[in-house]
């Protein structure tokens, strides 16, 4: 019997569209909507920020010699744009205005900006007396310094400001702290001036990043989204998958997974794609909490799918060593089995409740709908494959003058597309509240947006055909998306004969503007976000705390390897809470990245550097739904109308097949596409992996073909373990590695393929006097006639003296460096896979074995509940 009042309950959770996009707002543009000279005014700020990030992107400074910034300038003034539209976009609290603002903000703001462009307007005389701060020095820095914690409050919330104030704390109050955690402490004048006045706090690495690529590719996103390409994705989705078994959430997955390429905001991507989704879900029989948990796991999951992946995939670059396209392929495997996996889980869900789908106009053979679904759910991966091995030759055939035959081909196929456009109905979202009684006819929704995949594909071509650094590649992209926008809507005028294409062309240019405002104002929080957590960065190269939190958990985990990484785990999950994904990637990189390497090293486990960083970006991400934080839950369930706590939990139990890849990848990098030597043991990689993430689902799910017992679940989780880490059983009956002679060492490095990886074990004692040994993985890139040339890429120089090799050299901020190698440490192992042990992958078949036999355990009460169904 239901209460009398449950129906005030659920209403109380639900949120009206106005609400949802103030949600959205006040977490990623600001809240406020002011009218009038002031609306105008920050509206020409954010404009002039999006002028000027593209304007430093391009080659237009250089080649006529005016205007020209360096970095240390360049990300001054990103930061005074970022903290000036703060003050001015964030209100203070939640009962002030709205719809103007106050003279203290306004005077907040100017002094803010002030503060931020310290570096730009007197560069120079900082130059002429570096780390001798004067008074007005100090004053801008620590007033500066409150300042950007005043915005993070504003925009990011406390979680990062308390984050940030610990820190700070930490700096000044080095000696009164734990003797585990103590250190000598530093003056106001040290600390501030290395916090404020140089790169290696506020201004470093990570707002760097932010000023060169984040920005770009956030614009990017946001172009894209004001063409109309969000609509075009989750329409397709909703098209192609929403004829199957719960087929509403199975596009809702593929539409997140879509509008996540081009999105940083796991909560706009709720939001865009939810309103539309969720009500979808619910009419076809899923219950609110888990329509609304499919979006969310859907929508955070976003954010580790290359190219963008919540921006973090940038300061990869920086932070790893690597470059943007080895970093996109690191990370597409795991992303994209993770969004298998839950695709598989909605399926069990409909299975479990004998859900159908919403019906079609017309029919579609199996054959065509099996095409239809690879093609939606690879799209990314077919169409980079279909770039790169499609159209490369003609790289080799045009030479320099491919940039040239590209652009006229892309403007080209730009003009055909949208003419073969204009024959089909503009795409419309569909009121929340309005039924959809038929899902949309395939051919013309598809072929309705064709154009919006020539940005996607001239990004693709300009990082994978041309390498182009990804500044570059996202500025060309986005000069031919802005040419898209103001020309698309006349094109259409004038093709389908509708009007005034004079009246269209001003459309287009209105388009373009709200574009351009509209990317600056997305990337006011993320650019708090990593100003704010360079205060994080920044303590760890003062203090030296990074050194403290592995001996932390050293001490904590006793020694043992996986202790260690669920401690890891844990630590990410806390720190990730309430933290924006940037800064959440900043923070656990920083702090906890080099625990693993440290004591993965002493332990032997020896992985590259990405497959340490791509452990704590997941999990802390992890974070981004976890109760009882987790803005995205909020906004989804007040879209399903469903409690937002319980809501929560749903999405993290259908996230824990993505907290279980880091486990894997760790200790099998052929996940990370790492290792692998040939086109069948790719194929044979991703099958296994897909399979496992999918058998994981089932097990967790208590669901395969039919409902599992809990020995059927078991079996279902060595099969998941077995597939992901073949290794672990082989290692059992055979030694993986044999060990050589440090003298043999040039001859191997030599003998490397390119990209390889070569063992290491080393000795010595370091800076801070203490004796280390462990083991390091050297990875050695492209080949070389001399193994000395080799290892010099990665920054490091090596001493033969008898049977002892020694490290002669470590370039500063090499790879060598960050993998924690030191001058005289001497080499005194080399490790190489034996010789004598057979293929890993042979461990497979007993896991199919297993499998084929929960299959055959669970087939007779499949058929028995199918007949029941039958006769009732």
């Amino acid at each position: 019997m239901t209460r009398p009042d449950e129906s005030k309950d659920k209403a109380s959770f639900e949120l009206s569209d106005e609400e949802l996009k103030k949600i959205v707002a006040e977490a990623d543009t600001g809240g406020r909507k002011p009218t009038g000279f002031t609306a105008q005014l920050l509206l020409m700020v954010a404009l002039a920020w999006s002028l000027f990030q593209l304007w430093i992107a391009s080659p237009l400074p250089f080649s006529l010699g005016v205007f020209v910034f360096n970095d240390t300038e360049s990300r001054a003034i990103h930061l005074a744009f970022a903290i000036f539209l703060a003050f001015a976009a964030y209100p203070a609290l939640k009962r002030s205005p709205r719809d103007y603002v106050p003279v203290q903000d306004w005077v907040l703001a100017a002094v803010a900006a002030f503060c931020a462009a310290y570096l730009f307007l007197f560069y120079k005389e900082l130059a002429e007396r570096p780390g001798t701060p004067t008074d007005m020095d100090l004053a801008a820095a620590v007033v500066g310094m409150l300042l950007l914690l005043e915005a993070a409050r504003r925009a990011l919330g406390l979680p990062m400001v308390i984050l940030a104030a610990v820190f700070l704390v930490y700096i000044f109050f080095g000696p009164y702290m734990p003797d585990v955690i103590a250190h000598r402490g530093a003056s106001l004048a040290k600390g501030m001036s290395h916090m404020w006045l140089t790169t290696e706090g506020v201004f470093g690495v990570a707002v760097g990043v932010s000023t060169s690529f984040i920005f770009l590719f956030v614009l990017f996103g946001a172009l894209l989204e004001t063409a109309g390409a969000g609509a075009y994705f989750i329409k397709s989705a909703i098209a192609l998958l929403g004829h199957m078994r719960g087929g509403p959430a199975k596009a809702a997955v593929v539409a997140s997974a879509s509008t996540g390429l081009i999105s940083g905001s796991s909560i706009a991507n709720v939001v865009t794609t939810g309103t539309f989704t969720i009500p979808l879900m619910k009419s076809v029989g899923y219950r609110a909490d888990k329509a609304a948990a499919v979006e969310v796991a859907s929508s955070v999951n976003g954010q580790i799918m290359p190219p963008v992946m919540g921006a973090a995939a940038f300061l990869m670059v920086e932070y790893v060593g690597i470059t943007y396209v080895q970093v996109m392929k690191h990370a597409i495997l795991p992303a994209l089995i993770s969004y298998i996996a839950l695709y598989y889980i909605v399926h069990l869900e409909a299975l479990k409740m004998n859900l159908q789908g919403l019906p079609r106009r017309e029919s579609l053979p199996w054959q065509r709908a099996m095409i239809s679904t690879t093609l939606t759910v690879s799209g990314l991966v077919i169409l980079s494959a279909i770039i790169y091995w499609g159209f490369g030759w003609l790289k080799t055939v045009f030479g320099e003058s491919t940039f040239i035959v590209i652009g006229l081909l892309m403007l080209g196929a730009y003009v055909a597309l949208v003419r073969y456009a204009a024959n089909f109905p503009e795409l419309h979202m569909e009121k929340p509240d309005e039924k959809m009684e038929y899902l949309p006819e395939i051919g013309p929704t598809l072929k309705a947006g064709l154009h919006f995949l020539l940005p996607v594909a001239a990004l693709i071509w300009n990082l994978m055909v041309e390498q182009l650094s990804p500044a570059l590649s996202a500025f060309w992209a986005t000069l031919f998306l802005m040419f898209i926008l103001v020309t698309q809507r006349p094109l259409f005028a004038l093709f389908r004969r509708t009007g005034d294409v004079g009246a269209a062309a001003k459309q287009g240019f209105s388009d373009l503007f709200s574009g351009l405002v509209t990317g600056a104002r997305n990337m006011i929080g993320i650019a708090i976000a990593t100003a704010t957590a360079g205060i994080i960065v920044g303590t760890v190269t003062l203090t030296g705390i990074g050194l403290a939190m592995t001996e932390l958990v050293e001490v904590l985990s006793g020694g043992n390897l996986m202790i260690m990484l669920i401690l890891v785990a844990i630590i990410c999950l806390v720190l990730g809470m309430g933290l924006p994904t940037t800064a959440n990637y900043i923070v656990v990189s920083t702090l906890m990245a080099p625990v693993i390497v440290e004591l993965g090293a002493q332990t032997g486990l020896l992985v590259p550097l990405i497959a340490v960083h791509m452990f704590v970006f997941y999990f802390g991400l992890m974070a981004d739904v976890t109760p009882p934080v987790g803005l995205a839950s909020y906004a989804a369930a007040g879209i399903a109308k469903s409690e937002p706590m319980l809501t929560g939990l749903t999405a993290f139990s259908y996230s824990a097949r993505t907290a279980i890849l880091p486990f894997m990848f760790i200790f099998n990098t052929q996940l990370l596409l790492i290792g692998i030597d040939n086109t069948f043991q790719l194929i044979l990689t991703i099958i296994t992996a897909t399979l496992a993430s999918m058998m994981f689902a089932a097990a967790t799910q208590g669901y395969f073909i039919t409902k599992s017992r809990l020995h059927e679940s078991a079996l279902l989780l060595l099969v998941t373990f077995t597939l992901f880490r073949p290794g672990f059983w082989m290692d059992m009956m055979y030694p993986p590695y044999d060990e050589i002679p440090p003298t043999e060492l040039t001859r191997l490095v030599e003998e490397a393929p390119r990209n390889g990886n070569l063992r290491v074990w080393v000795e010595g004692m370091n800076l801070e006097g203490q004796d280390i040994s462990k083991g390091v993985l050297l990875p050695l890139g492209n080949k070389a006639e001399k193994a000395s040339e080799r290892l010099g890429a990665m920054g490091l120089t090596v001493m033969t003296l008898g049977d002892q090799v020694q490290v002669g050299a470590v370039r500063f901020g090499s790879q060598a460096e960050k993998l924690g190698l030191e001058q005289g440490y001497s080499i005194t192992a080399i490790e190489i896979p034996s010789g004598e042990r057979p293929a890993k992958e042979w461990m497979f078949i007993p896991a199919f074995i297993l499998l084929g036999l929960v299959y055959a355990m669970q087939k007779p009460r499949q058929r028995r509940a199918e007949a029941e169904r039958a006769a009732t």
